[in-house]
């Protein structure tokens, strides 16, 4: 199955060894509909404490009548399944997204084959912290082969040490709530 590279980042001075690099163009209805989040890579304070205990995410993709991708998730937290919308807005860039007031700077596809998996940047800063994420979206409950390669691939050429990334574990509840 060919993989279609999408774009890359922008070789931010914090990115190691990014390189801007424009590699095609994603229909953000492509994107659209259910997905899992089965591994993550994060330089956020704490998650090199908490990466073993997160559990598997439903994400539900949809796109506005104004032209906004909005991001519904649902994720485990201490209080039992945390629901969370967030809309962003489509930057002048072709089909990178963001929302600075919700502490999104950057959210794009840096791989995907459209129907099993995709790879998603997501830049963010809440409070005094920036920082970002690599997520693999599956829109099954196992990782393919081929994305959780490309995932592994963009992880570490971002620079993404070992200990800064993580396979979810299977625990599916949070998920199941949004996507059921």
């Amino acid at each position: 199955m060919k993989v279609v590279l999408l774009s890359a980042l922008l070789a931010w001075g914090f990115v190691p060894r990014a390189h801007a690099v424009w590699l095609g163009r994603l229909d953000p209805k492509q994107l659209l509909g259910p997905w899992y989040i089965l591994a993550v890579a994060s330089r956020a304070k704490g998650f090199m404490v908490e990466k073993d205990m997160k559990n598997v995410e439903g994400v539900m993709v949809t796109l506005t009548p104004e032209n906004k991708l909005r991001v519904r998730s649902s994720r485990h937290g201490p209080n039992g399944c945390h629901q969370n919308t967030v809309e962003l807005l489509k930057q002048d860039s072709r089909w990178v997204f963001e929302n600075p007031s919700l502490g999104v700077l950057d959210y794009r596809v840096l791989g995907t084959n459209f129907k099993d998996y995709a790879v998603v940047f997501t830049q963010l800063e809440f409070g005094d912290e920036t920082f970002n994420t690599v997520e693999l979206y599956s829109r099954t409950e196992m990782a393919s082969q081929e994305g959780m390669q490309l995932f592994t691939k963009w992880s570490q050429g971002l620079g993404f040490l070992s200990q800064q990334q993580a396979r979810l574990q299977k625990d599916l509840t949070c998920a199941h709530e949004l996507l059921q």
